[in-house]
Formats: structure tokens, C-alpha cells, sequence
């Protein structure tokens, strides 16, 4: 396959990181990009689309520059949640699904139920509607790469692998701010300690996430159905110099992994050339001079790793529900509403409180995600 014979590119989230950083693979690589979509009616978004002056341009909520939008773009602009569906549907083509939240699932199926790459960022896709995801693949004839540092790095492990010699993945995770503090330490943590990451620069949510370890219990989920594997078969590893990006432990007991220096446009890369591999510019990877360390994650101290473990063991909309409740849960405590031990109790009551069913279809799929999100605002009011 050469590089003009790689699929042009549906960019969703384009004004996000990932959606930078997939534009920047793009431009470098040489491959055309026939849509681009984004949230708002931004400047950022205006930007792009003056950059990729053939590209459709959608926006979810064009809000009050809907006449501006029309006037700079023409034709080729597109308002409202549809158009971003619409986009992911463009025959033969690779969407990056970069969008934040439960909205990006509709877009997923979308991409999938027209045959093409998916290549996936958007972590509620399979959080929230992972059934739904697995029958999608399956009737739609598409494929789904994953954009995750953490399941990138597996699904390059598992490349050339026989399926059944899958004994066990390891997921690494940084740790987030508080790796090494205790219960009572985190009785009192603020909102900008908590939005203090080591490691990556990521949005409010994901960060927040990584500190209470509940976007490795999302990662968790992900990788059984990904790579369909037990929940038994998912172990995670804290690891904070993000250096080894995932292991693969194999029936023989060999274990492989990914290394290098965290930099998010390689899995983007990835994703959408494989199984190509096409030079990027990197400064050389060295070992010497760098001590890895590894160690269990203490589930006292982060329950949310738990839940994440038992809502998937649950299945079907329990996986929804917990994404939707740690939404409600996460935007009270950086409203100030809430303590950040409160985000893993708001959830965990959110989760009691539902009764999973299997998803027929993505109705089943947004009424949990409202279920969640009631039984979590209950829970945060009364809290105040």
C-alpha cells in the first residue's frame, strides 16, 4: 500500500488535541482531508477549514454564527449533530473519531455501518456502547484501529499473533497526580492539584479522570472489546515515566511490549496507515539514563479502578452508566460541588442504582446514559 493509496481522512474533534495532532500526521504524510468537524462555530475551526479549502466542514452547534459560518464557507459548511454522522458515513474513507463524550458513539456506528476505518479516540464509543460497536463491525464490514496510546500499543503487539495465543494484557497506567498518596490524603485535594498532570496535557475531564484512575477503568472496558478478552485477562500496572505503553503476555509466558517516549501522533499514525509503517520524525529512543519503575495500583485509595471492573463484569448498559454518572461526578467537583473521594461514591451509587440490560440499539443505549446521569446528579445534590 503506498501513501496515495491510503484512504483521505474524516476528522472529527478537529479542533481538539487529538484532532490537531491528526491534522499535523495529515499535512506531513500528504493525505487529503475531506471533512473536518467540530462542536462550535470557532475561530480555531474557521482556521482549518481555510486550510483545507476542499474539505466539507461541520459543526454540531454553529449557536449564533451560523450566517458567518455560511457566508466565509459556502456549500460546504454543514450545521447540526447530523452533519457529523453524515461525514462519518463518507464512503471509503478513514475517520478519526476525536470527538469528547457519549455524542461520538452515533458518529462511530456510523463510520463502521459504512465499511470504513474507524480509527478510535473517542473512549465512550465502546464505553458506553460497546455491544453496539461489536455488531456494527460485524455487519458493516469496516475496521476499528485503536488511538489510544495504551491499545495501540497492545494492537501492535498482538500484529502477525495467532488469536488464541492471547493469554493477558497488561495496561500501564501513570498514576495521575497522586500516585503514592493515601486515603487521607486525598481528603482535601483541590481542583488545580487535581489538574496537575505529570505526564500528558489532555481537557479538564480526561485529566481528572487520570487522577481517580476511572480512565483506566474506561481503558479497561475498551480493551475486552477490542481485543475480545475476559475481564480476568485485563490487568493494569501503574508506571509513571509512561515509557512502556502497554504489555501482551502470551500462552508460552513470553511478554511483549511498546516503548518510547509519550507522543500521541504515533498511535494517530498508526491508526490510520497500518499495516504500513511511514517515517516520522522523532529524536532516538534511549533506555540508558532512564529507571522504570511498576507497581499495583492500591483500589482503596482509587475505587474507581473497581467500579470500572465491576460495571464491565455487569455489562450491557452498566458500562453507560458509569461513564454518564462520572460526567455528572467530575463537573461537581470541578465546579466545587463536590470532593474528589466523592466522584468514585457518586459514581458507585449511580451504578447500584440501575438495572443493566443488554442495548438493542442506541436508544438503550442514551436512556442509561440519562439513567446515569439522574441517579448521579441525586446523589451530588445530596451531597450539598
Amino acid at each position: 500500500m503506498g501513501r496515495h493509496s491510503l484512504r483521505p481522512l474524516v476528522v472529527l474533534g478537529a479542533t481538539g488535541s487529538i484532532g490537531g495532532q491528526t491534522l499535523e500526521v495529515a499535512d506531513r504524510l500528504d493525505f487529503p482531508v475531506v471533512a473536518v468537524a467540530g462542536r462550535r462555530a470557532s475561530d480555531e475551526l474557521l482556521a482549518i477549514a481555510s486550510r483545507y479549502a476542499d474539505a466539507v466542514v461541520c459543526v454540531a452547534d454553529p449557536g449564533d454564527r451560523r450566517e458567518e459560518f455560511t457566508s466565509a464557507l459556502g456549500g460546504r459548511v454543514r450545521f447540526g449533530p447530523a452533519s457529523l454522522i453524515e461525514a462519518a458515513a463518507t464512503p471509503d474513507t478513514t475517520v478519526v473519531n476525536g470527538v469528547v463524550g457519549a455524542a461520538g458513539l452515533r458518529s462511530s456506528l456510523a463510520a463502521l455501518g459504512a465499511g470504513n476505518r474507524l480509527a478510535l479516540a473517542n473512549k465512550e464509543s465502546l464505553v458506553a456502547g460497546g455491544p453496539l460497536i461489536e455488531a456494527a463491525l460485524r455487519n458493516g464490514g469496516g475496521e476499528l484501529l485503536p488511538v489510544d496510546s495504551e491499545h495501540s500499543a497492545i494492537f501492535q503487539c498482538l500484529v502477525g499473533e495467532p488469536d488464541a495465543s492471547l493469554a493477558r494484557v497488561i495496561l500501564t497506567a501513570s498514576g495521575g497526580p497522586f500516585r503514592g498518596w493515601n486515603a487521607d490524603d486525598l481528603a482535601d485535594v483541590t481542583v488545580e492539584q487535581a489538574l496537575k498532570h505529570p505526564t500528558w496535557a489532555m481537557g479538564p475531564r480526561i485529566t481528572i479522570d487520570s487522577a481517580t484512575l476511572m480512565n483506566k477503568a474506561f481503558e479497561v472496558i475498551e480493551a475486552h472489546y477490542l481485543f475480545g478478552i475476559s475481564y480476568d485477562q485485563i490487568d493494569v500496572v501503574v508506571h509513571p515515566q509512561s515509557v512502556v505503553h502497554s504489555f501482551v503476555e502470551f500462552t508460552d509466558g513470553v511478554v511483549t511490549a511498546e516503548v518510547g517516549f509519550p507522543d500521541m501522533k504515533k498511535p494517530i499514525q498508526y491508526a490510520i496507515t497500518y499495516p504500513e509503517r511511514f517515517e516520522a520524525p522523532h529524536a532516538p529512543f534511549s533506555l540508558a539514563g532512564h529507571d522504570l519503575t511498576f507497581f499495583e495500583p492500591d483500589p482503596d485509595v482509587f475505587p474507581c479502578l473497581r467500579l470500572g471492573y465491576e460495571a464491565g463484569r455487569i455489562g450491557g448498559t452498566a458500562t453507560a452508566v458509569l461513564n454518564a454518572a462520572d460526567e455528572i461526578a467530575v463537573k461537581a467537583f470541578l465546579d466545587g460541588r463536590i470532593g474528589f473521594r466523592d466522584i468514585a461514591e457518586v459514581v458507585e451509587i449511580a451504578l447500584n442504582r440501575h438495572n443493566a440490560i443488554t442495548p438493542r440499539d442506541i436508544g438503550d443505549v442514551e436512556a442509561a446514559d440519562t439513567d446515569g446521569r439522574v441517579h448521579a446528579q441525586e446523589a451530588v445534590n445530596a451531597r450539598r
